[in-house]
């Protein structure tokens, strides 16, 4: 698929379709893309907790999330994305800008942004979600407490088409000097 047709049809769903499953291979082949993501320092610090079985779904979905994210991701596999502490904009322990552990979210954020573009790619659909319960999710899936929990990626095969809804023009967010 050609890139600017790619981002256009990326979008956020919010019911996927119980009849198809997201496999394994599919979350490696979307992990691996976004390793290709530039990092502080090339520190690499993004994690991906990926939940698959049905029984983990279920408990994720009942212990993790509020209810109308859980009945938003339905059906689709769960990716929790995290980033390591302490690592992304510090030099031996100490920050090296006002950023500090910002940058880990920043890196992420390119990470997840390959991400999502690569689950399109392949012919997913992807829901971003910040509302989540990171203690819960930290207990469920032994995730390391020098890992920050940010978000969790609904990821499946959307029910029903997508519908693009209007942008803001270049000229609204663009500025030149």
């Amino acid at each position: 698929m050609e890139f600017d047709a790619l981002i256009k049809e990326r979008r956020s769903i919010r019911q996927y379709d119980p009849a198809k499953t997201v496999t394994a291979d599919q979350i490696s082949a979307i992990v691996t893309a976004a390793i290709e993501a530039p990092s502080w320092k090339n520190s690499q610090t993004a994690r991906y907790h990926a939940v698959l079985s049905e029984e983990m779904r279920a408990r994720f979905l009942q212990q993790c999330l509020p209810e109308r994210n859980a009945k938003k991701a339905e059906h689709a596999a769960l990716v929790v994305t995290s980033f390591v502490k302490g690592t992304a904009g510090f030099t031996q322990g100490q920050p090296d800008n006002e950023c500090a552990d910002g940058w880990g979210f920043y890196d992420l954020g390119l990470h997840n942004a390959l991400f999502l573009l690569k689950a399109k790619e392949l012919g997913l659909d992807t829901l971003v979600m910040g509302l989540r319960d990171a203690g819960a999710i930290r207990d469920l899936l032994k995730i390391p407490e020098e890992e920050t929990i940010v978000s969790v990626i609904a990821v499946g095969y959307a029910a029903q088409p997508a519908v693009h809804p209007p942008r803001k023009s270049t000229e609204d967010i663009l500025k030149f000097y």
